[in-house]
């Protein structure tokens, strides 16, 4: 028997999204990023995350979602890349879910544009569809960056 894959879970508006739970550091309250000058639109900043400097990607602006509503809280979720840490705000935290392989499918090929390309699959879970992102091209913010969805 295969063992369940682990997943952090987390919420843009009502959809749910999963990291591979080894990729994720850490949860923190959202902090004030400091603005980059030229930095394209999902990239909100900079965050001191403990003396460790720390981009923060807006993940609503990243997938092509609506903004997130005035006075809505959002949750940084700090991720370990190649390049380091890297901060993505989303809107709730969820659960770490372990799901099997069977429950897995890849992308429909009728989608297209940027969600394509930041989507490895979705599993179907009882209650909902857990959307898995590919971490490396969501924080790769110069390839497409700025693509119509």
């Amino acid at each position: 028997m295969a063992t369940p894959q682990q997943f952090c879970t987390f919420y843009l508006g009502e959809q749910c999204y999963g990291l591979d739970v080894l990729q994720v550091q850490e949860i923190v309250r959202s902090q004030p990023p400091t603005r980059v000058p030229l930095a394209p639109p999902m990239v909100l900043g900079l965050i001191n995350l403990r003396g460790q400097i720390v981009t923060a990607i807006d993940l609503r602006r990243r997938l092509g979602l609506p903004e997130r509503s005035e006075g809505g809280e959002s949750v940084n979720v700090v991720v370990q890349t190649d390049d380091g840490a890297v901060s993505l705000l989303v809107d709730e935290i969820g659960d770490v879910l372990g799901v099997t392989h069977q429950q897995f499918e890849r992308p429909p090929e009728t989608l297209r544009g940027v969600a394509r390309e930041l989507i490895r699959g979705a599993y179907k879970l009882p209650d909902r569809l857990l959307v898995i992102l590919d971490l490396e091209k969501i924080v790769s913010v110069t390839e497409t960056a700025n693509s119509p969805a």
